[in-house]
Formats: structure tokens, sequence, C-alpha cells
């Protein structure tokens, strides 16, 4: 299936996006490799979504920017537009909710349990031109103690590292980047030589909290009619997959499909069939490398296919997928 930015008309190696063809599971000293079953690329969303909005302007659509969105307005028959700080009601018969990670007053999602108490954090570095050269075509994936890390290379040869810790290690790391990097280096070898030389480029990392990762949206009969959830309102699958963009576009192209006929109750069911699999393998698999990582990565050697199967297991079924 063709890349679906591509059908709509966006080029991402225009931005600059970096190839990936190949993922590196790493623990301590120990590395397995294996060639990924297609091609990846690596983008960050600050060039993305500049480009995506601009690309909705191109095509008509109104872009508002700088305005925050306070609710969703209901009326007897379901969403009936947003209120929208600085231009009041903006109505509508529809409302896609694309609020990622972030909760909107009023239509918050139902967790069915609490989020772990994890912190993620993301930096960005220019790498020595070795390292930058022997990471390049590559997502490394480093297993941590209770957590994990992944580092790729981005739009102009800058190094992406994203990491997930538990908030207990953060506080005992001194709640600051210094000490969160030192505690990597000091217990991956293989991230203390990648950073060997490299210039931070940020002051100190975006960070994120309390992801609820696993979470899907179960719809019910009280969900508002006429409320389409889009990516992580939907599914929250964990970073390391490298999906989420895949999902958030998947159920926009579903949304769209769906919105012809006004049917969001439909459209959530086949939502949670869609996605449901690859969340709760996705899962696993976080909870497997944060548990025993080194055994993780013997076993990725003694198995050679056993990371592409990984990443195939975890990427939106083909069968579901919706042509723009």
């Amino acid at each position: 299936t063709s890349c679906p930015l591509a059908r709509l008309g966006l080029d991402i190696r225009t931005l600059g996006a970096a190839p990936i063809d190949g993922v590196r599971l790493v623990h301590g000293d120990r590395m397995a490799s294996a060639p990924l079953p297609f091609r990846a690329y690596g983008l960050t969303r600050r060039a993305l979504d500049p480009a995506l909005l601009d690309l909705a302007a191109r095509r008509g659509a109104q872009v508002l920017r700088g305005h925050a969105v306070r609710g969703v307005l209901a009326s007897g028959s379901g969403a009936d537009g947003l209120d929208v700080a600085g231009q009041g009601k903006l109505p509508g018969d529809a409302v896609f909710l694309a609020t990622g990670k972030h909760d909107l007053r009023g239509v918050r999602r139902r967790l069915a349990q609490p989020p772990e108490d994890l912190i993620g954090l993301k930096m960005y570095f220019h790498l020595r031109a070795d390292q930058a050269a022997d990471l390049a075509g590559h997502v490394e994936l480093l297993l941590l103690r209770g957590g994990y890390a992944g580092l790729q290379l981005v739009e102009g040869g800058v190094a992406n590292l994203c990491l997930l810790l538990r908030r207990a290690d953060f506080t005992a790391a001194g709640a600051c980047w210094p000490g969160v990097q030192e505690g990597l280096e000091r217990d991956a070898p293989h991230l203390r030589r990648r950073l060997a030389g490299a210039a931070a480029l940020l002051d100190r990392p975006l960070s994120i909290f309390r992801v609820p990762y696993g979470y899907v949206h179960r719809p019910v009969p009280a969900d508002m009619p006429g409320l389409f959830r889009l990516g992580d309102q939907v599914a929250v699958i964990p970073s390391f997959t490298g999906d989420g963009v895949s999902i958030a576009l998947h159920t926009a192209f579903a949304a769209v499909a769906a919105m012809r006929a006004m049917d969001a109750g439909h459209y959530h069911s086949r939502m949670q069939r869609d996605v449901s699999g690859q969340i709760a393998r996705a899962g696993m698999l976080l909870r497997a490398g944060r548990s025993v990582p080194g055994l993780a990565v013997q076993a990725a050697r003694l198995w050679p296919g056993a990371l592409r199967w990984i990443a195939s297991m975890t990427r939106v079924p083909a069968a579901a997928l919706i042509e723009a």
C-alpha cells in the first residue's frame, strides 16, 4: 500500500525525512539487528505538522492558529461545533477530535485504569560525523531499567533521542536533563558512545507525563453523536513502535468516510477492531522489554526474524487500510 501522506499529495522526502531501513535492539553491550520489512522515515512533527496544515489550506480548509479550543458544543442531536477562545462558537455538524495525548474538557477519554507514572522526554543532538554515519538508516531501541530510549536521524541530519522512564528514576536523577543524560550514559554504554562529542540542540527536553499507553476507545451508547476521535484519542500505542502517525492517518481517512453517513458509532467500533490487536501486542512487548531487557535482546539474537516480525505485528493491518 502506498504511503498515505503521498496519496494526500505530500512527499515527506522533500521535507528532509531521513530513510530508515533497519532496526537495532540494544541492552548494555549486547545488540541484535535486522532489516525492517518496510521503509520507514524519521521526520519531526515540527516539519510535518506545518506541511499538513499548509496542504489543508491549499485544499480549501480554513486554518485558525493561536486560538485555544475550550470545549465541544453539544445539542440534543450531538456535537454542534466548538467553543474557541477569541472566536466564540464555531458551528459544525461534526467534530474531529485530534488533541493527541491531551484531553479536551467535556469529552475526556474513559481510561480503564490510571496511566503509569512514566515520563517521556525528547532531545535533539548534532552527533559527531562518524556516529551519525553509523546511525544512518537505522532506528536504535535501547532497553533500560524500567524504560527505554530510541535514537534515529531526522531532517537536517539531526539525531532525535526519545526516552521513557519512571518518575522515581527522573527524580533520582535530580529532575533535570544533565542528571538524566548522565544516568543514561552510565547504564547504556552504546548511547554513551553515540553521544560522545555531540551537541545538544535544546536547552531542556520536550516532555510529557502519564501517557495512557494501551488505551483503546470502546464506544458506548452515551458517546456524543457527530464526534469522531482521531489518533491518540482512539488508541495510544507505545511510542517505540513508531506507528502513532500511521494510526492517526488511518483514523482520519476512516472518519472522513464515516462522516458522510454521520455514523460515529460504527466508525469507533471499526477503529476498535482495526487497532486493538496491534495495541495489545505492542503493550506486551513493552512490558517484556522493561522487565527482562537482556532476555529480549538475547531472544532477538537467537531468532533473526524476531525484530522483523515485531515490526510487522505492531502496524495497522494492511487489510484494514483505507485509500485516500
